[in-house]
């Protein structure tokens, strides 16, 4: 067995997985023994054929459909052999030494069964990787109008741990599927990704399951990893928007089944009107930027 298993699921994301794939590959190499997969999602941008000429080493699994995030990560899960998989979107890349750092720190936790390392945006700064359980308060002022209103509303602020340091070691509840170190013994536990998920949520669901089977989630913020967020969903953006706010309500039915009619038409209605929002408000944006662009051209 390997180390670590590095598993990269693509879907028309051809540059951004170059990138992610030179980061792994490049000098100074890491020091553990490690493999690559990439899981390619059926894109139509030559990703797949980038990775065999490109990237020999890496191991490709090209399939013929989408098969969304979370199945398309068990394949590679299946057929690696390895005592760490680290699960790394494709619009992602390795800083120099982070998988050395997160293996080392593994082996130095053994209740830890999921590790997510630090998480930079584009620009440098801290992306919240990190985050509590979701409340239904939390649900109401993250990103609606409510959370526009009041910014620094303190839901808000507990759901994404902007009260605690991001600079040490600790235990989170969860950690984002961006940049996600699983121990094997715990997937032959309790499982690998939930394929009811077919993207999003199967992060906060796995972590709820790895404490529940009394694992650890911890933050290793030595390790660091930089995500531009979206690039690979913005190829269908209004469609990853009802993916999201769908994932969500089956989240919801999955860990409070005795939430009660109450809480599932609180929750079906708040989803569905956030993402009746966001839809709209993309499609206005974009109207917005097509009119300017004519007047120019005019």
């Amino acid at each position: 067995m390997t180390d670590i298993a590095v598993i990269i699921v693509n879907w028309n994301a051809q540059k951004d997985l170059r990138v992610c794939l030179q980061s792994l590959f490049s000098d100074p190499r890491p020091k553990v023994d490690y493999e690559v997969w990439v899981v390619d999602n059926d894109s139509a941008d030559g990703s797949a054929d980038m990775v065999r000429s490109e990237f020999p080493e890496v191991r490709l699994i090209a399939n013929t459909e989408n098969t969304g995030f979370s199945k398309a990560n068990n394949q590679a899960i299946a057929q690696s052999q390895s005592h760490y998989v680290f699960l790394l979107n494709s619009d992602a890349y390795v800083h120099e030494g982070a998988i050395d750092q997160l293996v080392e720190y593994a082996d130095a936790h053994p209740q830890a069964g999921i590790i997510g390392p630090r998480v930079l945006n584009e620009d440098g700064t801290l992306q919240f990787s990190c985050r509590r359980f979701p409340s239904l308060m939390a649900g109401f002022f993250r990103n609606t109008l409510l959370g526009k209103i009041a910014p620094q509303n303190k839901y808000a602020a507990e759901y994404l741990m902007w009260d605690i340091s991001h600079d040490k070691d600790q235990t989170v509840d969860w950690i984002s599927g961006c940049a996600m170190l699983i121990r094997r013994t715990l997937i032959d536990r309790i499982g690998a990704l939930d394929e009811r998920f077919f993207m999003y949520c199967e992060d906060v669901d796995i972590c709820r399951r790895t404490w529940e089977d009394g694992f650890e989630v911890r933050y290793a913020p030595e390790a660091v990893v930089s995500h531009i967020i979206g690039r690979s969903s913005d190829n269908n953006a209004e469609k990853m928007i009802v993916e999201f706010h769908r994932s969500w309500y089956e989240y919801d039915l999955k860990h409070h089944p005795h939430g009660g009619p109450g809480r599932r038409a609180v929750v079906y209605s708040g989803l569905w009107l956030r993402g009746a929002v966001r839809i709209a408000r993309r499609r206005s944006n974009q109207k917005r930027q097509a009119k300017i662009q004519q007047e120019r051209g005019s």
